[in-house]
């Protein structure tokens, strides 16, 4: 999605500085940013607590999933690029849908080794990382978490609700927009119900004008074919980001969301999340209170030198993003209950 960077961003001599900083990951500071995502649920332990590292190591292992195990990731190019799967290893198989709109298992096989995989990279990649790595689990690449069912029109939707509300805001409208269909209530309905309904009364529980209009369209997308399940699980990054970003109410941001949390590929990485250029830039050893007061859109770190820092930890850049957000306290719970 994103080009390598030809060399590392951090000369030897800042390397040797930004290696003793270990502030930056002991302790994640413990101010919100309110520009980012939506605010804390379920806050992430403090780096400070070992509890959470004692329970982890006393975890039982994950059972292996049946070889059978489906993965519509890659559709109709399931041995062109793995985005999803970033290891060859990994057994590819085609899966069929359930309904019209989409009931899809996210990913197949193998997956109980992917988030340690991918752990084990980014430590051996930069070792300051281990201690917030070992202190927070990411369970949205948990065995569990990968073989949960894809429900891509909700999960857009969900995004479109959520847009610059707070969590429990999005969470409330979310609970009066399902309340609007009985029969399905509390599970969010499909497309054609949806569209049953007119804006109006799609406003009553809670949407402002523009995002009623937004989930309306995105049904009507989906009721003519134009949008299916099929294609957006089983398209690659950049025809993704193609395709949607086509669609009013989606910019890149929900789209990079969209494939991180809810077809949880491994390297995505947002340059325009405000909590992950603050990540990084703690990360980094700079003082994010002096930065915050430097106003514009790059306020913590260019876009450029994020994504020449994140490169280094490609092909599991979605993981490293995830870290980004632990490392600004930044909770990321009320994207994840987007499916």
């Amino acid at each position: 999605m994103y080009g390598k960077a030809s060399k590392p961003i951090v000369s030897p001599t800042k390397r040797k500085a930004t290696a003793s900083t270990p502030s930056c990951l002991r302790s994640p500071t413990n101010e919100l940013s309110k520009e980012t995502t939506p605010s804390a649920v379920l806050p992430a332990p403090a780096l400070s607590d070992t509890s959470s590292l004692k329970r982890r190591k006393k975890e039982a292992p994950t059972a292996k999933p049946s070889p059978d195990v489906l993965c519509p990731s890659h559709q109709d190019h399931l041995f062109d690029t793995l985005h999803a799967l970033p290891s060859k290893t990994h057994l590819l198989q085609k899966a069929e849908l359930v309904d019209s709109f989409g009931a899809l298992p996210a990913i197949g096989t193998d997956v109980d080794s992917l988030l340690q995989d991918a752990e084990a990279f980014l430590i051996k990649t930069d070792e300051k990382l281990r201690t917030v790595i070992e202190l927070h689990r990411c369970a949205l690449f948990s065995p569990e978490k990968l073989k949960e069912v894809v429900y891509p029109f909700t999960a857009l939707s969900s995004g479109i609700i959520g847009q610059q509300v707070s969590g429990q805001a999005a969470s409330s409208i979310r609970s009066r927009f399902t309340a609007l269909f009985p029969t399905t209530h509390p599970s969010f309905p499909n497309p054609t119900q949806v569209l049953d309904l007119d804006i109006p009364t799609l406003r009553t529980a809670g949407l402002s004008q523009r995002k009623a209009e937004y989930i309306h369209g995105l049904a009507g997308k989906f009721v003519s074919g134009e949008l299916t399940a099929e294609t957006l699980v089983g398209a690659s990054d950049d025809e993704l980001i193609e395709k949607l970003v086509a669609v009013r109410g989606l910019g890149r941001w929900s789209v990079d969301m969209y494939m991180l949390f809810t077809l949880k590929r491994m390297d995505v990485f947002s340059t325009g999340d405000l909590g992950v250029q603050r990540g990084m830039a703690v990360y980094m050893g700079r003082d994010v209170n002096k930065l915050k007061s430097k106003g514009g859109k790059w306020k913590y770190m260019s876009e450029a030198e994020m994504l020449e820092i994140a490169s280094r930890f490609t092909p599991y850049r979605s993981l490293f993003m995830w870290y980004m957000w632990r490392i600004a306290d930044v909770d990321v719970s009320a994207m994840q209950r987007k499916t």
